[in-house]
């Protein structure tokens, strides 16, 4: 009799945590993860220890996902009580990595003479050490660099923080918002204590493919921490997918993949650009790519920038065993606002290349460039962004995300050398959060109300995008990564509205383009269409996805 086989079963979802936090880019850098952990975690659970009762009460008001409110019950006073000790505890060298910062800023305000620097040196606070240069600009203000390499080879790099939860979609009605509230065990997930490369985490995907025997699967977890009400075997079936890969047979198989999320095919390369692939439920099942429809190998990931909904770690480590190369964007070199994706996803086993403006890479029938990405960072000097054109078998694609246009010049400067663009895909998050709210917790003083209200993490409108178009003479708009659809909830937050800005202005996007004869629609879901080398496409509809119209 033939040993049962068992597969992962698609509506597994899967967190990384970083000291029981969910974790996002800037948690895991030394010094950025030193300031969220002080500035963010320990404040907000502080707040619900002060007041629990307006932490439980405004979680349940609508559009309160994002603010900074614990999602927790009463009963978790104990608990969230031991995770702010544990900080103090296992965490003193960050908060004093974190207060350090702090010190270093206030010493470099002070510093208004214009003179020599080098006698700072020693005043240097302590924990920053040997980690920073300080330097002068050209208007003779005082700053610093972080000598990043060196701070992910000393103490303050904790793979010991890191853990992972596992969840199963059928057993909760949605996934909680992730950003605001340490994960705690609870009797639907299972916690297990190991670090982002333990093998068990490539072994794990990989079963949604290659099934494995249940000695298999009980010898991945032997010997491993694990806490929770789920029972490993809950996350296991036999039954095999009826959702699979399809490969391509000719020309360009553009898959958009949801949110800011496409794949781009030929018979000889594959390539995802800022993937947050999400788990398969029964709600949501065929509108959806999900783990099971993606290739075998994906040769390049291409991320645009430095945001949670771009640099998914969550889709990113699901996905570590099949890929083969990871493009980021060239940053500024140990700014504090903008740290290295390079030098984060080498922790992890990937193998990263780090694109500058207008950088190419040579593919089987084309091209990747990295395109010069403007704005949405709160005016912050922050590098690490980049557009992507792709060009493959005569076909050519841009893919903005949340680039913005506040200087048209450079668009038409592009023009140029990049035109005639099949594709265009443009986000059209024109109304973005202040930006403190990503960045806020590393700043060492306050930032005014009017200076919050101001800069902000804005992406283009119409009035910014359209000129795009025109510059690449694009045939087909998409309008894509606002958030829209609802199984990215859980770290999106987004709550839209018929009259909401992004919303009107995307309206207007797709009038402009009618009046001036281009094709453009505004992306949901899931849509596939393959594209014939310099030809009208063909229909695609497998799997009941709408086509995307080119």
């Amino acid at each position: 009799m033939a040993t049962a086989k068992y597969y992962l079963k698609e509506d597994v979802y899967f967190e990384p945590l970083f000291n029981h936090w969910y974790a996002w880019p800037y948690l895991l850098p030394p010094v950025t993860g030193a300031r969220h952990l002080v500035n963010t975690h320990r404040r907000i659970m502080q707040s619900f220890i002060n007041n629990y009762e307006l932490h439980i009460m405004a979680i349940k008001e609508k559009g309160m996902a994002g603010a900074e409110f614990l999602n927790c019950k009463v009963e978790d006073l104990p608990r969230i009580k031991e995770l702010i000790a544990e900080i103090d505890d296992k965490c003193a060298d960050l908060v004093e990595l974190s207060n350090a910062v702090k010190d270093l800023d206030e010493m470099l305000r002070n510093h208004t003479s214009g003179e020599s620097i080098d006698p700072l040196y020693p005043r240097v606070p302590k924990p920053l050490q040997g980690y920073v240069e300080l330097f002068l600009d050209m208007e003779h203000r005082a700053s610093y660099r972080l000598i990043e390499p060196l701070l992910y080879r000393s103490k303050f790099y904790k793979p010991s923080l890191q853990s992972i939860s596992l969840g199963l979609l059928s057993r909760v009605d949605e996934r909680p918002f992730v950003l605001s509230t340490p994960r705690l065990p609870d009797e639907n997930h299972l916690q297990v204590d190991v670090d982002f490369n333990h093998q068990l985490l490539d072994s794990l995907f990989k079963a949604r493919e290659t099934p494995l025997t249940m000695n298999e699967i009980e010898q991945m977890f032997a010997g491993l921490s694990l806490e929770g009400g789920l029972k490993v075997s809950d996350l296991f079936t036999q039954e095999i997918s009826k959702y699979s890969y399809e490969p391509v047979e000719s020309g360009v198989k553009l898959a958009y993949t949801g949110h800011a999320g496409f794949l781009i095919e030929t018979k000889e390369v594959s390539i995802l650009i800022d993937p947050v692939i999400t788990s398969r439920g029964a709600e949501f099942a065929n509108e959806v790519i999900s783990y099971n429809e993606l290739p075998p190998k994906i040769d390049y990931i291409c991320l645009t920038h430095n945001h949670q909904d771009h640099v998914n770690f969550e889709s990113l480590l699901q996905l570590r065993y099949k890929t083969d190369k990871v493009l980021v964007p060239k940053n500024n070199g140990g700014s504090l606002a903008d740290p290295s994706l390079r030098l984060l996803l080498k922790q992890f086993a990937f193998d990263v290349y780090e694109i500058d403006d207008l950088d190419e890479i040579d593919l089987p029938g084309g091209k990747i460039v990295g395109i010069p990405f403007l704005g949405e960072h709160g005016d912050l000097n922050i590098r690490s962004k980049t557009a992507w054109y792709v060009e493959l078998l005569g076909r050519k694609m841009f893919f903005g995300a949340d680039s913005s246009n506040p200087d048209n010049n450079l668009y038409e400067l592009l023009g140029e050398y990049f035109y005639d663009v099949d594709v265009l895909a443009i986000g059209m998050e024109c109304v973005g959060a202040p930006y403190t709210w990503l960045y806020g917790a590393l700043h060492t003083k306050l930032v005014g109300k009017s200076i919050k209200n101001s800069r902000r993490l804005n992406g283009s409108d119409c009035k910014q995008a359209f000129p795009m178009v025109k510059a690449f003479n694009a045939k087909h708009v998409c309008i894509y990564a606002l958030g829209l659809e609802p199984w990215y909830n859980y770290f999106m937050g987004i709550e839209y509205e018929d009259e909401s800005m992004q919303i009107l202005e995307s309206n207007k996007m797709l009038e402009a383009c009618k009046n001036a004869g281009v094709n453009a629609e505004a992306l949901y879901g899931s849509k596939t269409r393959y594209l014939s080398d310099r030809s009208m496409p063909t229909d695609s509809n497998s799997n009941n996805k709408n086509s995307l119209l080119v």
